[in-house]
């Protein structure tokens, strides 16, 4: 006898308030944080340097947290969306408490809305994620939407259901208890500058154009996916692809271009950060193969006060692939508002779009 199994779901397969135990349980070691900061290049100091880690008020050098986006996306894939056609939003992206090397994590998700679109053929799944270490601390928690095909997965496993569980939907903290009492302290001092752009550099309505890109290659896009343990097959199966892909080969995984969007924007904005506080309205508005050049630009939405030393920049960050930003935006390119719902002046080369808010040093006086 031939056995077939396929994971994921379709779309009639989802109940609201269904909860996936996620099989996935990973132990973050030193050479997976190495290899994440060495891939990304973000600029914000505390996840790369362990002085500014213990400047911050941590023990020492925190997992970056959009790789802990990364692994809660990932994980969930086995569970909400291997059958997916496209994943479509990210929403209310939290990192409460703080993850380090020698943590190991896992998953859990729960469905929070099930809506076929008119055709009948698909639907939007939408599921919030939370990411977990072994003390059942939260390190992470987001909601996102995928676009599934209509139907059951009748070749899923009956002993792979994973559902049930606990769910905790407490209100989730942006600031993890070491920062906050730091910053309630205000004789602490932070770290030394390492950048040129403070809080009180950038303005609302500012727009940056970043000006270096970055080449997507083929053996990091597969090394990356799997390091996750994304197991799409749309991001690492040739064979599937040539008649499953819109593309007809492999597509990056989104939350790589992600992050290398954010990153490619770190050094203008965030070079003086301390800490993720969110992120929110977030889409991939086109996709991205190996051999495409990123690139990204910034538009400095609003700011808040946290205290004397610090302060929350909100971000309105986009990526584009193969054209600088600072070439679109001199044709009139309405980069910054949201690309899917235009009836008019789309941008093609688009290809992420999100908003960051983040905590930032002010200059010291």
């Amino acid at each position: 006898m031939t056995i077939i199994r396929r994971y994921g779901r379709r779309l009639f397969d989802f109940n609201v308030g269904a909860v996936f135990e996620h099989p996935w349980e990973v132990t973050i070691d030193d050479g997976m944080v190495g290899l994440f900061n060495a891939s990304f290049q973000c600029a914000l100091p505390t996840y790369s340097s362990r002085v500014a880690a213990r400047a911050a008020g941590f023990a020492g050098r925190p997992v970056h947290p959009l790789w802990l986006l990364n692994l809660g996306i990932s994980f969930s894939v086995h569970d909400v969306s291997e059958q997916a056609i496209a994943n479509l939003a990210y929403i209310d992206v939290r990192f409460p408490n703080a993850c380090f090397a020698g943590d190991t994590v896992r998953a859990r998700s729960k469905v929070i809305g099930v809506k076929p679109v008119s055709a009948g053929d698909k639907g939007v799944v939408h599921v919030r994620t939370h990411l977990m270490n072994e003390r059942d601390e939260l390190l992470c928690s987001f909601e996102r939407k995928a676009l599934v095909r209509a139907g059951h997965e009748t070749e899923r496993p009956k002993d792979a259901e994973y559902v049930g569980g606990a769910w905790n939907d407490n209100e989730v903290e942006r600031f993890p208890a070491e920062l906050k009492s730091a910053l309630a302290d205000m004789a602490h001092v932070f770290s030394p500058p390492r950048f040129a752009t403070f809080y009180e550099d950038l303005a609302p309505g500012d727009v940056l154009a970043h000006e270096v890109g970055r080449t997507v290659s083929e053996a990091e896009l597969l090394q990356l996916t799997t390091l996750s343990r994304n197991s799409h097959p749309l991001h690492t199966d040739e064979v599937y692809c040539k008649t499953g892909s819109f593309a007809k080969t492999r597509v990056a995984y989104g939350g790589l271009v992600l992050c290398w969007v954010l990153s490619l924007a770190s050094r203008d904005t965030v070079g003086n950060g301390i800490w993720d506080l969110g992120l929110d309205e977030g889409a991939h508005t086109g996709s991205v193969l190996a051999g495409d050049t990123l690139f990204a630009a910034t538009k400095v939405l609003s700011k808040e006060d946290v205290n004397e030393k610090t302060g929350a920049l909100t971000l309105r960050v986009v990526g584009t692939k193969n054209t600088p930003p600072r070439a679109l935006l001199a044709k009139g390119a309405n980069l910054f508002d949201p690309e899917l719902p235009k009836t008019e002046g789309r941008v093609p080369e688009k290809v992420v779009e999100i908003t960051r808010t983040v905590l930032v040093q002010r200059k010291k006086v």
